[in-house]
């Protein structure tokens, strides 16, 4: 009889381990999970998954509401990175000599070129901020660069920049005569912002494109995104 009583123990308490191995049921109220994911199956971070706070706390203060951008929550994968490209890019953004229409031209080209549709909705408003016009826009979209640009539209210096941003992203070689041409209308420091901007959003294109990051949900009236 102590046998079997010792046997029928072991064997419960053996059942009991088993069991406190397999997966817990669902319950029926359990919340599912719903992380959202960008086009190329990156999640995107939310709030409380975001690091550290003082870095997270450096990008909000760029964004319009200090509201995270979705490429602020892939970039955030690698806190590293994301350090290093908003510190570049807030350099770009706030602390260059070159006008702020040129930047943006340059960008809305870009977007155009490389078929980065998620840089040109973020810096459409932008680009109208710095001065830039609907009709241009129109002419951007229609492949304005492809003969320089419509000198009804563009002056001289736009034109310049628009030739000089076509070659860079899709010939990467600038010809002698396009070089000199912007050195001619612009100080060389100028002309240096202007060749890393190009490069710069050359590489925000490519990574939105490549890790899928899609156009957030509508910001509230009066607020426009800035990298």
């Amino acid at each position: 009889m102590r046998l079997l009583r010792q046997s029928v123990l072991a064997a419960a308490a053996t059942a009991a381990i088993a069991g406190s191995l397999l997966p817990a049921p669902a319950r029926a109220d359990e919340p599912k999970s719903a992380q959202k994911l960008s086009k190329s199956g990156i999640p995107y971070l939310s709030d409380d998954q975001v690091g550290p706070p003082d870095l997270v706390t450096a990008i909000k203060s760029r964004r319009a509401g200090g509201r995270l951008l979705n490429l602020d929550r892939i970039l955030l994968h690698s806190p590293n990175y994301a350090k290093g490209w908003n510190g570049m890019f807030a350099a770009i953004r706030n602390q260059l000599s070159l006008p702020g229409k040129l930047r943006e031209l340059t960008i809305m080209q870009i977007g155009v070129l490389n078929k980065a549709d998620y840089e040109w909705v973020q810096h459409e408003g932008e680009f109208l901020k710095a001065g830039g016009t609907r009709e241009q826009l129109d002419a951007l979209r229609n492949g304005a660069a492809k003969g320089g640009g419509d000198p009804k539209l563009f002056d001289e210096a736009e034109r310049a920049t628009l030739q000089l941003t076509r070659e860079m992203t899709q010939q990467i070689d600038v010809s002698p005569a396009t070089m000199k041409r912007v050195r001619s209308l612009l100080p060389d420091a100028q002309v240096v912002e202007l060749v890393g901007t190009i490069a710069g959003y050359n590489m925000v294109s490519r990574f939105v494109v490549a890790t899928g990051v899609e156009v957030e949900e509508p910001a509230p009236p009066e607020t426009g995104a800035r990298r």
